[in-house]
């Protein structure tokens, strides 16, 4: 009786120092996280000369909305924004289509040489981007699209598409061939069986696509920079990169444009995260 309660000790015991370990890692992370954006917070609500006080302060002294002000009213950072928010979505969009058709492709028909062109698109990420940039200038150009919506669209879709093909079809593997079966007895062409019974079970799934997309193309600096030529096309990365200058760096101004860059991302995920999690999770295993 004795040995066993001083087994069960021993247990609960175990059991504590493993939930003490695990809560103070994932207050470890979180902080690893959200140390910088605090800081990137405090440091947009300072004054010039705060900002570049030695020793450095960590919470502003007297917190302004100077930096923001000019910003938003005496910059073009608002037409920035309207161009990342237009390229961005256009790009998660056609990416997550088109995606989600060659997906259906690949998974429920069976021609030659299926598996070698899954293999061909796979590999295609393995080139890096700075690479591309330079046939991409000289396309774009040929074809007038260069400093152009389309142009940035179809751009950054051909970086995405190969990802969105992989995910769309690890979704579409997982939905039962039967439904597809039932579909086509009751009247519905391939097409119309995606769009009406396939498409709404993997919802979640071109959600989690969708996302990825579009931070990719949010986030982007070296396309965005060589695309385009006019500050009227300009993106938001490349406007906040504009205020790091020779000879100085605009802090608070810059870090209240990536405060306001960052909102898109975070309300994104913020109202999409229940489906983004059962998109992500939805896809790992196929039954």
């Amino acid at each position: 009786m004795n040995q066993r309660l001083r087994t069960t000790t021993v247990t609960k015991r175990r059991m504590r120092t493993t939930t003490v370990l695990t809560y103070l890692i994932l207050i470890g992370v979180c902080l690893f996280n959200l140390l910088p954006f605090v800081f990137m917070l405090f440091t947009s609500l300072k004054t010039d000369q705060e900002a570049y006080a030695i020793p450095p302060t960590f919470w502003p002294e007297r917190a302004t909305l100077d930096a923001y002000t000019q910003i938003i009213v005496w910059s073009d950072f608002p037409r920035y924004f309207l161009n990342s928010t237009i390229v961005s979505l256009g790009t998660a969009l056609l990416s997550t289509v088109l995606g989600a058709l060659a997906g259906y492709g690949f998974s429920r028909f069976n021609f030659r040489g299926r598996g070698s062109y899954m293999g061909l698109i796979l590999a295609t990420q393995m080139l890096p981007g700075v690479l591309l940039v330079g046939p991409y200038f000289k396309l774009l150009s040929a074809v007038g699209l260069y400093n152009t919506y389309l142009g940035l669209i179809l751009a950054f879709t051909t970086i995405t598409l190969p990802f969105s093909v992989w995910m769309m079809k690890g979704f579409i593997d997982t939905v039962p061939e039967e439904l597809d079966h039932a579909a086509l007895v009751d009247g519905c062409t391939p097409l119309s069986a995606f769009v009406r019974v396939i498409m709404p079970v993997i919802g979640p799934g071109m959600v989690a696509t969708i996302v990825f997309a579009f931070l990719l193309a949010w986030g982007d600096l070296l396309w965005a920079l060589v695309l385009t030529s006019s500050d009227d096309m300009a993106m938001v990365t490349l406007g906040l990169s504009r205020l790091v200058t020779q000879f100085r760096v605009i802090w608070p101004q810059l870090m209240a444009g990536s405060v306001i860059a960052s909102v898109p991302c975070m309300v994104l995920y913020l109202t999409l995260q229940n489906y983004l999690v059962k998109g992500l999770t939805a896809g790992a295993v196929k039954e």
